[in-house]
């Protein structure tokens, strides 16, 4: 029987353009071998919280320019606590163990990071949106 840790690193996609070396900084070292993962892992469950969130706020973001959209993508994991923290959890709950102590000693900086990943993969994918309003 595996443990909650080896099933969890093995879960993780790989991700060959995440360098890291021996002069890397602690946060970004922890964002290329534990963030992008973890992000590129839950998209499809980011992407679907994002559109409950939308919904949530009557699928205003639908009828927005897409600078709007972009915009609002940013002001609604910045600016909305509950829905921020609802992100970090998504992404909190995949560390590990070890991985939880790293993070909770550099949490101010990597929350910052974590958000911002989410944030930029949000906008990267927004012709997802662009299809939701469609087939909607």
């Amino acid at each position: 029987m595996n443990s909650r840790k080896t099933d969890l690193l093995n879960a993780r996609p790989v991700i060959s353009s995440a360098v890291v070396s021996s002069c890397t900084s602690i946060d970004e070292r922890f964002q290329n071998e534990t963030l992008r993962p973890i992000l590129k892992l839950q998209n499809d469950l980011l992407i679907a919280v994002f559109k409950n969130y939308v919904l949530n706020y009557k699928n205003v973001f639908y009828d927005l320019s897409v600078d709007n959209k972009m915009n609002y993508i940013e002001n609604a994991i910045q600016k909305d606590i509950k829905f921020k923290n609802a992100l970090k959890g998504i992404v909190i709950g995949q560390f590990t163990v070890e991985e939880y102590l790293i993070y909770s000693q550099h949490a101010s900086a990597l929350n910052k990071r974590m958000m911002n990943l989410v944030i930029e993969r949000l906008k990267d994918q927004i012709q997802i949106f662009e299809y939701e309003m469609v087939a909607s």
